[in-house]
């Protein structure tokens, strides 16, 4: 027989739950159970539930005692199973055990509170605990007046309590059932069990003998117990008035709407926006997809409920399909003249990039529309590549869209989200297409050389079928998931380099490359745009400021002399605002600006006149950056003939470094035709050096002015004031190079008027513009010893 089956047989006869008596003799010595929960107190019937596995032992042996009498106590452990005697506290409440039922192994005893003990000796520390106790009578003889005074106290407190919380009631009836109002202890220890408080508050309750004290601390207990009653209830009612009035507004809302639909006056939400799109179809021309696609999401819409997550994803898709401009598009103006007078109006110089837009335009006139292109305008910072755009689609009277894709490196800008993600929308496209609202607007992609790649997919590659020709009419959105024609927009693209476009994206495009300007057309715009613009924005007058042409050209030669107008414009800036101030500060107007002022208005000059270095091996060479052209004065010197020997400094790069070397090789070898004496180079270690070494070169144009300076130390000669560029190879044949308008604007710059270019780019020369070869001195060469007669003064 198991110890839960001995424990059920043992107790299968015990006497019913009785009251105490006042005559029970209780044993002095008795097993103790301790509980972690809260203490018991006198007169309660409490149900207690324990560990069958832990705690049958003790039970047992209560249930084979004749007085079945157990000790609860409460311990100051986290639970009963860890507590140990010092965690016992010093009073317990003695209990009667009455009915014991095992089930999933845990014990379930009903125990009868019959009075307090405190423990005086421990007969067993061990489980099952078992202890000597001293029993603390409670008091006798009728309450004297002030208990009877707190007596009611205590139980007006509790009447005050049973509205608030329900389960008093019943608790309160079996307190009757057993004891009289009359009994102050009974009461005292029955208020304190109906309240929340802590164990150790009520575990004083327990502790406290004389009944006065103890009916103060319970009298305390009740009226916090009371205080948090109210609090509940407070919120309670409060939650529920918001809910009712939820509900009750929810109500009238749906009675409302049942009526407004009975008398005509108003549709519901769904048959509202249904209808608005219907609206919006009448007045587009969808394709035969993308009218189906519709259809079957309007009818969608119409079974969804109007809350579903289901139903936003739909009517989000379809404002957007109703949205976009199907079969809408603009009027061109066709008219060649007024796109002259407009690209003049916005632009000053430029001749050449504007030919080319009005044969660009002039075949589009001549098909009767523009469609189908892509232009690419690339050139330095500042030139105008933006303002261009805009120009353009004035001249053909379209809307204009502009976004940039620089730093782009998610495709879904550019193809857009499915919709399957939380958040999802289409592509920059579609968005640019909406915003116009027609499907021929001019939209433009600046930045397009600093597009980037990321795991998230590859943009450039993506642009590709949006900016071909031959698959932009069917392009395929992945939010919109229908194709849509973009045939009819115009793209123009702006970049400040070709290395960084792909090569497949860069052959969709008709290239304009716009260059730098020069001095006298940087003036001509600060004169006529930017310096009224400035005035404009700061809300002067328009003869507020005066700047002669003295000044201007100062301003643009000492603080302004990069390829675009941005730095000058942001200087003319700086001058307005400095003169805005003098006026309100009293000053009459017009404030003239001469040239000796313009330190005190913008400090010492940012750019100073290059220097001309001069010498043997000194020798001026043209270069090209993403700013535009530059000058640079490339050195040659013989540092000491103990070694042979070559080094190179200036922050080259590989490719630079490589055109040096094959210089050096070239002129080693034919050192003796140039009259050189081959034995110079035998004994020599010689340095060569680019000048600003901070800033990075690189390319192959500078291996013709590296041969000369090389060739100039040898025969100790100065070269004369000249500039050249080219590549040379190991057999001395001069090849083209780049960027030649940008190197003769950067020439005359520099004050240079005699220039050697390559043989092969006489055509690119022809191309630059007559008002940048005037007075310039262009000799050509095909090879080195072409360009021997130019380089030293003759006798």
């Amino acid at each position: 027989m198991t110890d839960e089956d001995l424990i059920d047989s043992e107790m299968e006869d015990m006497e019913p739950i009785q009251l105490a008596r006042a005559n029970d003799v209780l044993p002095i010595e008795i097993h103790l159970l301790p509980v972690a929960s809260r203490p018991f107190f006198p007169g309660q019937a409490v149900p207690l539930m324990m560990n069958a596995e832990h705690w049958a032992p003790t039970i047992r042996a209560v249930a084979d005692t004749d007085h079945k009498i157990l000790g609860v106590v409460l311990v100051d452990s986290e639970t009963s199973e860890e507590a140990t005697t010092i965690n016992f506290r010093r009073i317990g409440t003695a209990c009667r055990v009455h009915r014991i039922h095992q089930q999933d192994g845990h014990l379930q005893v009903l125990v009868e509170c019959l009075q307090r003990f405190s423990v005086a000796d421990w007969v067993n520390p061990q489980t099952p605990f078992c202890a000597r106790v001293a029993y603390l009578p409670e008091p006798e003889g009728p309450p004297n007046a002030e208990v009877k005074a707190y007596a009611m106290a205590v139980i007006n407190t509790i009447k005050e309590l049973l509205p608030l919380n329900p389960l008093y009631v019943e608790e309160l009836r079996m307190f009757l059932d057993r004891f009289g109002p009359d009994d102050p202890s009974h009461l005292a220890d029955f208020a304190a069990s109906l309240t929340t408080s802590t164990k150790q508050q009520l575990q004083e309750v327990l502790e406290i003998l004389p009944l006065l004290q103890r009916m103060e601390k319970v009298l305390v207990l009740l009226n916090n117990e009371l205080e948090l009653a109210r609090a509940q209830q407070k919120i309670r009612r409060t939650v529920e008035e918001k809910m009712h009035k939820q509900q009750r507004e929810f109500f009238l809302r749906e009675q409302l709407k049942a009526i407004q639909k009975e008398l005509g006056i108003a549709k519901d939400d769904r048959t509202a926006e249904i209808d608005k799109f219907r609206a919006r179809l009448e007045k587009l021309t969808l394709t035969e997809q993308a009218g189906k696609r519709v259809e079957e999401e309007l009818e969608k819409m119409g079974m969804l409920e109007t809350g579903s997550p289901e139903y936003a994803v739909t009517r989000n898709y379809l404002d957007w399909i109703t949205l976009l401009p199907w079969g809408l598009h603009s009027a061109d103006k066709l008219n060649l003249k007024r796109a002259r007078r407009v690209l003049d109006r916005d632009h000053y110089g430029l001749e050449d990039v504007k030919g080319r837009i009005l044969e660009f335009l002039a075949v589009g006139i001549h098909k009767g529309e523009i469609a189908g292109s892509i232009i690419l305008l690339v050139g330095p910072p500042g030139v105008g590549k933006t303002s261009i755009g805009h120009s353009i689609a004035d001249a053909l009277g379209r809307r204009f869209f502009r976004f940039s894709v620089g730093g782009i490196r998610d495709e879904a800008e550019i193809k857009g989200h499915r919709r399957t993600y939380i958040g999802a929308m289409p592509g920059k496209f579609l968005q640019a297409i909406k915003d116009t609202g027609t499907a021929n607007p001019v939209i433009m992609l600046d930045e397009i050389d600093k597009i980037g790649a990321s795991y998230h997919g590859d943009p450039a590659s993506a642009l590709l079928e949006v900016l071909d020709p031959e698959q932009n009419a069917d392009f395929l959105d992945h939010y919109l998931d229908l194709r849509f024609d973009l045939s009819k927009v115009l793209f123009v693209c702006t970049a400040n380099q070709l290395d960084s476009i792909p090569g497949p994206l860069l052959d969709r495009m008709e290239v304009i490359k716009l260059s730098g300007y020069i001095a006298e057309e940087k003036l001509q715009i600060a004169r006529k745009y930017l310096l009224p613009r400035q005035i404009d924005r700061a809300g002067l007058g328009k003869g507020a400021i005066k700047l002669d042409v003295r000044t201007l050209r100062a301003l643009i030669e000492g603080y302004a002399r990069d390829a675009g107008v941005r730095r000058l414009e942001k200087q003319l800036g700086k001058i307005v605002r400095k003169v805005a101030v003098r006026m309100l500060e009293g000053e009459e107007t017009p404030i003239t600006v001469n040239e000796p002022d313009l330190k005190g208005y913008l400090g010492s000059p940012v750019f100073r006149d290059e220097r001309k270095l001069s010498g043997p091996g000194v020798v001026t060479g043209l270069a090209w950056t993403s700013m535009g052209g530059a000058t640079l004065s490339i050195e040659a010197a013989r540092t000491h003939s103990f070694a042979r020997g070559f080094k190179l400094t200036g922050q080259l790069g590989d490719v630079m470094k490589e055109s040096a070397e094959i210089a050096y090789g070239y002129l080693v070898s034919h050192a003796k035709l140039f009259g050189a004496d081959p034995a110079f180079f035998e004994k020599s270690f010689i340095h060569v050096h680019v000048p600003a070494g901070a800033t990075p070169k690189d390319g192959p144009s500078a291996g013709v002015t590296i041969t000369s300076a090389l060739l100039s130390l040898a025969l100790d000669q100065p070269v004369r004031r000249i500039a050249m560029t080219g590549e040379i190879t190991l057999t001395g044949e001069v090849f083209p190079v780049g960027g030649i308008r940008e190197k003769l604007i950067a020439a005359r710059r520099a004050g240079i008027r005699e220039i050697i270019l390559p043989e092969d780019n006489r055509g690119d020369f022809e191309e630059v513009p007559e008002h940048v070869r005037k007075g310039l001195l262009v000799h050509f060469a095909s090879q080195y010893a072409d360009v021997l007669p130019f380089l030293f003064k003759a006798g």
